[in-house]
């Protein structure tokens, strides 16, 4: 092993990230919740952007860093989210609403104190400015308080809907599936189809059928053999020698957890 990683407690990993405006400064991986699912998910928190990672691997693949080879070819790489959908969830329960009850006006430290996620804290620099566009802003003593607004959150999403058709100019469907990876069925994925007057139980059978493509073609019987199945004790190989277990691969949904091992990252600025 190369004597700059001899002291690592586990093998590097790469990962493709925007590069800081401060050469001294990394950015800071934050703990949140999925806008969608509400499981805890890593994000990258750098230059007053929130950035997503993702994961990708070739069947066959190395990283070469000088004399070290990282047996691991996966590539890490982040990709920027709207901090909107990020905090859309935390202000919809903050304002506390019930039936035609708008709910309360709260303060940004109140709404972005979650238990069990300090990270929120980080984004108390930039979710003021975001959220004023989906929400009623009063100010007192010069202090603002924040309620989400439906109508407001309502327009915003149309605009969102409204660009990536630009994008896919023929299909409204594909726009409102995109955005729906990081919006809850109910109550927005629900409002938004009725105000563009598309049926969302189509909408939602079309995101059952390309999942069930997605995971048809990466099955391990298919296009990714390796990935699957774990060899046992008694296979041997084209030698005569046992052959070597094959070790499964780590999904993507569970990186959060290779960033609590603290296991190095070779930044490669974008």
């Amino acid at each position: 092993m190369a004597s700059w990683c001899e002291d690592m407690s586990a093998p590097p990993r790469v990962l493709v990230a925007p590069r800081p405006s401060d050469a001294n400064y990394q950015g800071v991986i934050l703990s949140l919740r999925h806008p969608k699912s509400d499981e805890e998910t890593g994000y990258l928190f750098a230059d007053g952007q929130i950035y997503e990672f993702n994961w990708f691997k070739e069947r066959f693949g190395s990283w070469f860093f000088g004399d070290y080879v990282c047996e691991d070819g996966s590539l890490y790489y982040c990709t920027h989210v709207d901090p909107i959908f990020t905090l859309l969830p935390i202000f919809e329960a903050a304002r506390m609403s019930n039936g035609n009850d708008p709910g309360k006006f709260r303060q940004l430290d109140e709404i972005l104190y979650i238990e069990g996620y300090p990270g929120y804290q980080h984004l108390m620099s930039i979710a003021g400015n975001h959220m004023e566009l989906v929400c009623e802003v009063k100010e007192v003593a010069d202090v603002k308080f924040f309620r989400l607004d439906n109508s407001k959150v309502l327009s915003w999403l149309c605009c969102k809907v409204y660009n990536l058709k630009e994008v896919f100019p023929k299909l409204v469907k594909d726009a409102i599936q995109i955005i729906r990876e990081y919006l809850k069925d109910e109550p927005w994925l629900t409002l938004l189809c009725k105000k563009l007057q598309m049926d969302i139980n189509e909408i939602i059978d079309m995101a059952k059928t390309s999942q069930a493509s997605f995971c048809a073609e990466s099955s391990p019987m298919t296009s990714r053999p390796s990935e699957g199945k774990i060899g046992n004790g008694s296979s041997k190989s084209s030698k005569g020698r046992p052959a070597k277990k094959l070790k499964a691969e780590v999904e993507s949904k569970n990186i959060k957890d290779m960033f609590r091992r603290n296991v190095p990252l070779i930044l490669a600025a974008m």
